[in-house]
């Protein structure tokens, strides 16, 4: 599948995501509880989580490292809603043809394991993700600010050494995990997302590594039968 038609399923699996979990008037920033949907909000808040897998607070865990893999999954977290407020505007094709046409590097590159030499270049290493924050907190919806917008959400992608392909196959994995932890339960508190002692994300990203090539359906079908397997039946 090339890149184009993988973004555009991309796309299209965020959009049915949206419709299952919200219903028909997401767009219109309303589910069907009634709850007010806030896109650039949960990029800024699922934002936040990944610059808390870095060693920033002073006062606490001085020594530690940096979680890469987790700031790899927060990437993907926050893309689902990178799309999600596209398709507000956009329909799939033509908001997987912007998002292609955005991507951008970065002059920064956050190092896979965590140095003395690291602490004193935090902040420049946190600057890319700040300034998506940043861009997401600002009162603007206009064409010229949605492409700024995916520029700087580009920009951080490359800045944790992903690349297309990962970022693919990491979506994959987590938009069939959330539409499997809807279907057995998610909203109504029913769902196990502890499987054996690990967490249900763990479990996914071990079936990605093992089945690099795997299909949508065919990872939710494993997923199936491990849930199943703790007594899920």
């Amino acid at each position: 599948m090339d890149r184009r038609k993988k973004m555009e399923e991309m796309f299209r699996l965020q959009e049915r995501l949206n419709d299952d979990t919200n219903g028909p008037k997401w767009r219109d920033g309303m589910t069907k509880q009634g709850k007010v949907v806030n896109w650039k909000r949960c990029i800024v808040m699922e934002t936040a989580e990944l610059i808390e897998s870095f060693p920033w607070k002073h006062w606490k865990n001085i020594e530690g490292g940096i979680d890469l893999e987790n700031v790899k999954i927060e990437m993907v977290d926050i893309w689902h809603f990178v799309m999600s407020y596209l398709l507000r505007f956009l329909p799939v094709k033509e908001a997987a043809k912007l998002a292609l046409e955005t991507m951008k590097e970065s002059g920064i590159r956050v190092p896979e394991s965590w140095s003395e030499a690291d602490k004193g270049r935090l902040d420049e290493l946190l600057a890319p993700f700040e300034d998506l924050m940043a861009l997401a907190l600002v009162k603007d919806d206009s064409p010229a600010y949605r492409v700024e917008l995916l520029e700087q959400f580009w920009t951080c992608v490359d800045a944790v050494g992903m690349d297309f392909d990962e970022l693919y196959r990491l979506y994959i994995g987590k938009n069939a995990l959330n539409q499997f932890r809807q279907k057995h339960g998610y909203k109504e508190g029913t769902y196990r997302k502890i499987w054996n002692g690990r967490e249900d994300n763990v479990v996914m990203q071990e079936i990605l590594a093992q089945n690099p090539d795997i299909t949508y359906d065919a990872l939710m079908e494993k997923l199936e039968e491990a849930y199943d397997a703790l007594g899920n039946g």
